[in-house]
């Protein structure tokens, strides 16, 4: 199944949280499964979730649309990576308080240090367990 490289969103409730403007979750993760299950996820949980493939279209996105209340982003993206566009939210005054966790398989330390170094809020490995994800990203949005 093609997936559609522009944004997708699934609406929810908007209400306000502390770090962004909305109840939105930007992901970014380029394996179409796991952005499904992201989004099925965090809809479930009452979040509106938009969804880039992409480090360029994310990056696009960053640069144009307000922040929202976290980001999911994987590391390892076509066009931009993940350090960078985190380098890049981080930069942004809009959305620099955003709360940001790597999503990743990559393990070693470096990567981890890395990502830290670079502004991340948290970083969790893949596979991932889904009431654990929801439980960090709810820690960071309170």
């Amino acid at each position: 199944m093609p997936r559609n490289k522009s944004m997708r969103t699934n609406n929810h409730n908007n209400q306000s949280t502390s770090a962004g403007q909305s109840d939105t979750v930007l992901v970014v993760e380029d394996d179409a499964h796991i952005s499904f299950v992201l989004q099925y996820m965090l809809g479930r949980e009452g979040f509106e979730v938009v969804t880039f493939d992409n480090g360029l279209d994310a990056g696009k996105a960053i640069e144009h649309v307000p922040p929202p209340c976290l980001v999911l982003l994987d590391v390892m993206l076509p066009h931009e990576d993940g350090i960078q566009l985190l380098q890049r939210i981080r930069r942004k005054e809009s959305w620099n308080d955003v709360p940001v966790v790597m999503l990743t398989a990559r393990s070693q330390e470096k990567d981890v240090t890395k990502a830290l170094e670079a502004g991340a809020n948290d970083y969790v490995l893949k596979p991932f367990r889904p009431a654990e994800l929801v439980a960090r990203i709810r820690r960071l949005i309170a």
